[in-house]
């Protein structure tokens, strides 16, 4: 039988360093950097949608457009705090007050400044390129996310989940918000946090199962 010390030596031999995660805040700067430098790729090679300065001027408008975009850069910064061990959760309020006002401004528009759409409706060309906007915008982005948060998220995955996926859809509304007009942004919100409930629920069906089969006796 190998002594102590010799097992704790031949141990210690071996280990690796471990390389400390970076300051959340700094992470959570280098996602946003990503995601500004992919609007900015888009409105190169698409171009602002029609008229954006006009509407920029609408008061409904900027603050619909400022919801969004705060809410993702806020609930993106929330992702990268609550998901290190030991933070507290309170930090998932960060982005409440922009979704409130994101909330807010869709709902004002339907209700208030509805305007039925015209019967041939979008064009073929104009849907397939909004498509196209949201996936070049949400799929690198969750992408990234998946990949920055993957060690960290496993403490606390279901609220760096929710958080990461409230920012995803923020950052992809405000993109087609400056990109089309087609405004799908109750769409765009639904799906987000749709998938990361889909995600947790998936993750919490396959713990509770591995953890039945290891109370099963052999």
């Amino acid at each position: 039988m190998t002594p102590t010390d010799d097992l704790i030596s031949a141990l210690a031999a071996n280990l690796r360093p471990v390389r400390r995660l970076r300051p959340p805040l700094l992470r959570a700067t280098g996602f946003l950097l990503l995601a500004a430098l992919i609007l900015a790729m888009i409105a190169l090679v698409h171009g602002w949608r029609p008229g954006l300065l006009v509407r920029l001027a609408e008061i409904r408008f900027a603050l619909s457009l400022a919801g969004a975009l705060l809410t993702g850069v806020l609930a993106a910064v929330a992702a990268f705090l609550v998901s290190l061990p030991g933070r507290s959760r309170h930090w998932l309020w960060l982005p409440i007050p922009s979704l409130a006002l994101w909330l807010f401004s869709i709902g004002y528009q339907c209700l208030s400044f509805w305007t039925p759409m015209a019967s041939e409706g979008a064009s073929p060309g104009e849907t397939a390129s909004c498509i196209a906007t949201l996936v070049l915008t949400s799929l690198p982005l969750s992408l990234a996310l998946a990949l920055m948060l993957r060690h960290a998220a496993s403490f606390n995955p279901a609220p760096v989940i929710f958080a990461a996926s409230l920012s995803v859809a923020g950052i992809t509304a405000a993109a087609l918000t400056l990109f089309h007009p087609l405004d799908a942004s109750v769409e765009i919100l639904m799906f987000n946090l749709g998938t990361g409930l889909l995600i947790m629920l998936s993750g919490a069906a396959i713990n509770m199962f591995l953890s039945r089969r290891a109370e099963m006796p052999e």
